[in-house]
C-alpha cells in the first residue's frame, strides 16, 4: 500500500493544477445541488420491529383518516390572575383561536378545550389538541406561522399562550461557538507548524471535505429522510477527521524536508506513511459508523452511513489534495524545526541539543512504567464510576430550555392536569378476531384503570368497522421517569393475559411508549454492536501491526475511555456538575442512543490516535531498534502531531457544546471529554507504558499468521526500493544525457 500511495501523491505533487480542479469541480456540484434541491425538515422517526411501531403501523390501516404519525401540538392557555378559563371573555379568545387554527390546509383536526374536557380543575389552564394530516418533517412553514400567529393573537387578549408538540421541531442552532472551535484549530496548527501557510493546508481541506460531504447531504435530504442533525452529525466528524488526517501528512512532509529529500520524493513518501496510517485510520473510523446500521434504527443508521460518507471524502483529500497543495507552496513551506519569518524564523534555538517534550515524556513513562499505568488506569476507573448510574431516555419537552415556548408549554400542563399529562399512553386494541369486540375494549379499559400509577384512563373510542379501538392512559408520573416505563410494562403484561381470553390484541403506543421501545432497542443492540465494531477493526489492527498484543491493548484502552467519559456524561447532564458551564438548564436521562454512538464514534476516534502514534514506534523497530527505543522514536516524532490533532478536534467538538440541541450538546460534550481522555491518558501514558512493560512480546504474531495476513506495509519498507529504483532511473538518465 504504502508504495501505492508514495506513487499517488507523487503525481498529485506533479499534476496538481488537475486534482485541484477536480475537487473545486465536485464543491461547486454539491453546492449546486444543495441549492436546488427543496429543504427537508426533521427526520421522520421510525423503530422497526417495536410494539409501538406495530401499533402505529395498526392504526394506519384501520384509521385511515387519523395520521397517526402526523405532527400535533398542544396550544396551552392559561387565565390571567384571578382569572378562569371558563369566564365569557377568555372562552371567546380561546374559540377564536381554535377557528383560526382549524382553517388550516394541513390541519386534520383540532379539539376545543370546552368540549373535549380540556379544562383544569383549577379552572385556570385549557388547552386545544392540533392534528396535522403530514409529519413535522412535511409540515409547511405557513403552517408552523400560523399555529404561531394564533397564539399571539390569543395573547393579545390577555392569556398566557405557550405552544407544545412536535409541530414546532426547530433546525438546531450551533451558535458562534463553532466558529471559536475552527479558530482554536487555526491557532493550535500555527503553533505545530510556525508557519501559517502550513497551517492553513489542513484547514482548507477539511473545509472543502466537509462542504462536499454536508452539501451532498443537503442535496439528497429530501429524497432520503435526512434531518438536520444528519448534517450536524457528518459536519462534526468530519471537520474534526479532515484537519487531523491533513495535519499528518502535512506534518510528514515538513520532517522528509528535514531529512533532505526532493519536494515531489518528500511529498510522495509523506502520503506512503502518514498516508497509509490515514486510510487505516479512516477505515476504523468508517466501520465504526457504519456498524450503527446493526441497531436497525433507520435515523441511526442514516447518521453514519452520512458521517462514514463524509470521513471518507477527508481521506481522499488528504491523500490528493494535500499533495497538490505543498506542490502550489514550493518552498514556502519549511522543514520540520523551521518557523517562517513572520513567526520567528531564522533564530537560533535556544536550547539546540535538548530532546523535545514528546522524547523526554516518553523516556520518563519508559523508566516508571508500572506507575503511569497504574494512575492512568486507576485516574480514568474513578471518572468512570458516575456510568453506573447511568439512566436513559429520549429528550422531550421537558428537557428543553426553559426560554423556549414548547418547555413553557410542557410546565402549564404539568401545573394544570400533572405530569403525566405531557406523555399520555396510547392503548390499541386489535378485536378483529374477537367474537365480542365491545367487551374487549371495555375489559382492557377496567383493567388498565386497576394499575397503579394510573391518573386517567378514556372509554375506548372505536373504528368505523367496530373492530379496533385506541384508549388514552395518562399516568401519574412524568413522560421520562422510571415509573412510567413500568407502567408501560405493566400494560403489556396485562395486554398478554387479556389477549389469550378475548382473543383481541393489545399494543401500547405514544411517543412515551415509542422512547422507551428505542431504550430498550439500544440496549439490547449495545453488545452485538461493540462485538462488531471491536471484531472488524481488532482484525484490522492485526493486519496494521503484524501482532496480536498491541491491537488487544488498544481495544481494552478505548473501552477504558469510553467508560469514562460516559461517566462525564451522566455526571455533567443526569447529576447536574458543571451544568452551569455547559449551559445544561434541565438535568435528567442520558439520551438512549449516547452509549451506542460513543462506541462507535470514539473507537474510531481512538483508533486514529493509535494507528498514528504506534505506526511510528513499529517503523522504528522493523527498522532495527530495541523495542523501548522505539516507543521513545514514536514520541519523538508523533507526540507532537498526535497532541496537536486531539487538541483541535476537541476544540472542534466543544464547539457544538453550544447548540440549542440538547441531543447535539451532549455528543458534542461527550465527544470532546472521550477525545481528551483516549489521547492523552490511554495513548499518551497507557500505551507506551504497556510497550515498554511488553518489550519484544509487544510485536509478537504466530507464523502461520504472519503467513496468512496480507502485507500492507503501513512503515513504508517497501519505498526504500522504491526510492532505490528511482535513483537507478536518474542515473541512467544522467547517463545518456
Amino acid at each position: 500500500m504504502a508504495t501505492f500511495l508514495y506513487k499517488l501523491g507523487r503525481l498529485a505533487f506533479r499534476r496538481r493544477h488537475f486534482v485541484a480542479l477536480i475537487w473545486v469541480a465536485l464543491l461547486t456540484l454539491a453546492g449546486v445541488g444543495a441549492a436546488s434541491a427543496p429543504a427537508a425538515g426533521n427526520t421522520s422517526f421510525s423503530i422497526p420491529g417495536t410494539e409501538a411501531q406495530k401499533a402505529f403501523d395498526l392504526l394506519e390501516q384501520r384509521f385511515p383518516g387519523m395520521s397517526a404519525d402526523g405532527a400535533t401540538a398542544r396550544v396551552v392557555f392559561k387565565a390571567p390572575q384571578g382569572e378562569k378559563m371558563t369566564d365569557a371573555a377568555n372562552k371567546a379568545a380561546v374559540h377564536k383561536t381554535v377557528k383560526e387554527l382549524a382553517s388550516g390546509s394541513e390541519v386534520a383536526s383540532v379539539a376545543d378545550p370546552y368540549t373535549g374536557h380540556a379544562v383544569s380543575r383549577s379552572g385556570t389552564v385549557a388547552y386545544a389538541s392540533v392534528k396535522y394530516k403530514v409529519s413535522g418533517m412535511e409540515l409547511e412553514d405557513s403552517s408552523k406561522d400560523a399555529l404561531k400567529e394564533a397564539a399571539k393573537d390569543a395573547r393579545d387578549a390577555g392569556l398566557t399562550v405557550e405552544i407544545g408538540g412536535d409541530a414546532l421541531t426547530a433546525t438546531p442552532e450551533t451558535g458562534s461557538s463553532e466558529v471559536i472551535g475552527i479558530a482554536v484549530a487555526a491557532v493550535v496548527l500555527v503553533i505545530t507548524f510556525g508557519s501559517l501557510l502550513a497551517a492553513g493546508f489542513p484547514l482548507l481541506t477539511a473545509i472543502i471535505g466537509v462542504g462536499i460531504g454536508v452539501s451532498s447531504i443537503t442535496a439528497l435530504a429530501s429524497a432520503l429522510d435526512l434531518g438536520s442533525t444528519t448534517s450536524t452529525l457528518a459536519s462534526m466528524i468530519g471537520l474534526a477527521v479532515g484537519i487531523d488526517y491533513a495535519l499528518f501528512i502535512v506534518s510528514r512532509y515538513r520532517a522528509e524536508l528535514a531529512e533532505g529529500r526532493e519536494r515531489e520524493d518528500a511529498a510522495g513518501r509523506a502520503v506512503g506513511t502518514a498516508g497509509s496510517a490515514v486510510v487505516f485510520a479512516g477505515l476504523t473510523v468508517v466501520i465504526a459508523l457504519v456498524g450503527l446500521s446493526v441497531v436497525n434504527i433507520p435515523m441511526l443508521t442514516k447518521m453514519g452511513i452520512a458521517a462514514a460518507g463524509t470521513v471518507a471524502i477527508a481521506v481522499l483529500i488528504a491523500l490528493t489534495m494535500i499533495p497538490a497543495l505543498l506542490g502550489y507552496a514550493g518552498r514556502r513551506i519549511k522543514p520540520a524545526g523551521e518557523k517562517s519569518k513572520l513567526l520567528g524564523g531564522g533564530r537560533a534555538p535556544k536550547n539546540p541539543g535538548r530532546p523535545n517534550m514528546g522524547t523526554r515524556w516518553a523516556s520518563f513513562v519508559v523508566r516508571r512504567p508500572v506507575a503511569v499505568l497504574l494512575l492512568g488506569v486507576l485516574g480514568l476507573g474513578a471518572a468512570a464510576v458516575p456510568a453506573a448510574s447511568l439512566e436513559l431516555g429520549l429528550p422531550d419537552d421537558g428537557s428543553q430550555p426553559t426560554s423556549t415556548t414548547q418547555r413553557r408549554a410542557y410546565d402549564l400542563l404539568s401545573e394544570g392536569f400533572g405530569p403525566g399529562f405531557n406523555g399520555p399512553l396510547m392503548v390499541v386494541v386489535d378485536a378483529k378476531g374477537s367474537d365480542d369486540p365491545k367487551a374487549a375494549f371495555n375489559r382492557v379499559g377496567e383493567e388498565i384503570k386497576g394499575l397503579k400509577d394510573v391518573v386517567t384512563v378514556t372509554p375506548a373510542a372505536p373504528n368505523k368497522a367496530g373492530d379496533t379501538a385506541t384508549i388514552t392512559v395518562v399516568p401519574n408520573s412524568k413522560p421520562s421517569s422510571a415509573t412510567t416505563e413500568d407502567l408501560v410494562h405493566a400494560i403489556r403484561d396485562k395486554g398478554a393475559d387479556i389477549a389469550q381470553e378475548t382473543d383481541s390484541t393489545v399494543l401500547v403506543t405514544g411517543s412515551t411508549a415509542m422512547n422507551i421501545d428505542v431504550s430498550q432497542k439500544l440496549n439490547d443492540a449495545l453488545l452485538p454492536y461493540l462485538a462488531l465494531v471491536v471484531g472488524l477493526a481488532f482484525l484490522l489492527l492485526i493486519v496494521v501491526f503484524r501482532s496480536v498484543l498491541v491491537p488487544l491493548k488498544a481495544a481494552l484502552g478505548f473501552l477504558l475511555s469510553v467508560m469514562a467519559a460516559l461517566g462525564a456524561v451522566v455526571a455533567v447532564f443526569q447529576w447536574g456538575w458543571l451544568s452551569g458551564l455547559m449551559n445544561v438548564e434541565e438535568t435528567g436521562p442520558v439520551m438512549s442512543m449516547m452509549p451506542i454512538f460513543m462506541v462507535g464514534v470514539v473507537f474510531g476516534l481512538a483508533m486514529d490516535y493509535e494507528v498514528f502514534l504506534v505506526t511510528r514506534m513499529r517503523e522504528a523497530y522493523v527498522h532495527g531498534e530495541k523495542p523501548s527505543q522505539a516507543v521513545v522514536t514514536g514520541f519523538r516524532h508523533g507526540a507532537r502531531v498526535v497532541t496537536a490533532a486531539a487538541v483541535i478536534m476537541m476544540a472542534v467538538f466543544s464547539g457544538f457544546i453550544g447548540s440549542s440541541e440538547s441531543m447535539v450538546k451532549m455528543i458534542g460534550f461527550g465527544l470532546a471529554i472521550a477525545v481528551f481522555f483516549d489521547a492523552f491518558i490511554v495513548r499518551m501514558a497507557i500505551v507506551p507504558a504497556v510497550l515498554a512493560l511488553l518489550g519484544k512480546r509487544a510485536w509478537w504474531l504466530p507464523k502461520w499468521l504472519d503467513r496468512a495476513l496480507p502485507n500492507v506495509d503501513v512503515e513504508g519498507e517497501g519505498l526504500r526500493t522504491e526510492s532505490s529504483a528511482d535513483g537507478r532511473e536518474g542515473e541512467r538518465e544522467l547517463v545518456r544525457a
